[in-house]
């Protein structure tokens, strides 16, 4: 069967250590184009490829079924659009757009024109929440009444990074802040109603570093946190049950793995040693809790699949848009003090 040509918008860090070697590994994918507007970096790795210096070159030479963008923020929606309208199917790198009307818009023409669109939230594959999903499933902490996830490093120094600078779509509450939104959302659905403290907390930070997110359910409270200012271990996840509880330290081992450079292969990839696995306390009792495989190559074969009328897709836009929604809400109870109904 015919590989689904696959292109590349941005080469920088993730889409150079992430995207482009989890497509390449995929086996109805062919990495066949990058857009690189200044150099050809992509052609070290992947000579056969053609380099392009704009999206609109990329979608003139028709070269392509499948586009993923991996741009700074600001051009999400754009470049989505325009694919769209070229006819190509897209996944873009989270958040799929900076505001849920543009991705409402994006949802709506990919739906008229029978059009896969996607947006990468690849951490749902993380080892650590796949744990969680599965002890929840099997009810080992009985009904759940407290889940807090922290994203946590020590950077107090301001980076050169578009993130860090004053464009739409900066700072941590749409990077980190998204990810950890929809895990939450993947396991408990909309919240009732949003309230969060988003802070600019280092000397000069034009950016959001750190945000203090509830999401409130029925009888449950969901607290998400990140800040780059922790220097000490902190639990990345914490989950509160009426039979018990369950403690995780450390992330997810895929990430690490990328920036070293690691292909997504072997039968140890996206495996974590048994000295990291959380823990689960009962009553009487506290015991290691082997983590779960992670495994973020299942986002581009659910991807491919999807195109070619196989599966159904994993990551639907009415969850981004979802998780766009608490976003925008959370700024807006950062500004104005109080509760956010979703």
């Amino acid at each position: 069967m015919k590989k689904i040509r696959t292109a590349l918008v941005g080469y920088g860090s993730v889409g150079e250590k992430m995207h482009a070697p989890l497509i390449s590994v995929c086996g109805d994918l062919e990495l066949v184009a990058v857009v690189e507007r200044n150099r050809e970096r992509s052609k070290e790795k992947y000579p056969k490829i053609g380099v392009f210096k704009s999206i609109e070159a990329l979608l003139e030479a028709d070269v392509a079924d499948l586009i993923v963008i991996v741009t700074p923020n600001e051009f999400h929606f754009p470049y989505a659009k325009m694919a769209l309208d070229a006819g190509k199917h897209v996944v873009v790198d989270k958040p799929v757009t900076i505001h849920s009307q543009e991705a409402e818009e994006l949802k709506q023409l990919a739906e008229e024109k029978g059009l896969v669109l996607s947006v990468f939230q690849n951490r749902r594959w993380d080892g650590d929440i796949q744990t969680i999903k599965k002890i929840m499933d099997e009810g080992i902490l009985g009904r759940i009444v407290h889940f807090e996830s922290h994203f946590d490093r020590f950077r107090p120094s301001l980076a050169d990074n578009w993130r860090e600078k004053e464009v739409p779509g900066n700072g941590i509450t749409y990077d980190l802040g998204t990810h950890l939104i929809d895990q939450t959302v993947m396991l408990f659905g909309k919240p009732q109603w949003v309230y969060a403290e988003i802070l600019k907390q280092r000397d000069g930070a034009v950016a959001d570093d750190f945000f203090d997110i509830t999401m409130m359910y029925e009888g449950m409270k969901a607290r998400l946190t990140a800040s780059v200012m922790v220097n000490a271990p902190l639990p990345k996840f914490l989950v509160l049950g009426e039979k018990g509880s369950f403690i995780k330290y450390g992330l997810d081992v895929q990430e690490k793995a990328f920036k070293a450079g690691q292909r997504p292969e072997g039968e140890t990839w996206g495996i974590e040693n048994a000295e990291a696995w959380g823990m689960v306390h009962l009553e009487k009792s506290a015991t290691s809790y082997p983590t779960e495989r992670g495994d973020y190559r299942n986002f581009y074969k659910n991807i491919a699949e999807t195109i070619l009328g196989q599966d159904d897709l994993k990551v639907k836009m009415d969850e981004a848009i979802l998780v766009l929604k608490i976003i925008e809400a959370a700024f807006l109870s950062h500004k104005e003090g109080k509760r956010i109904a979703i």
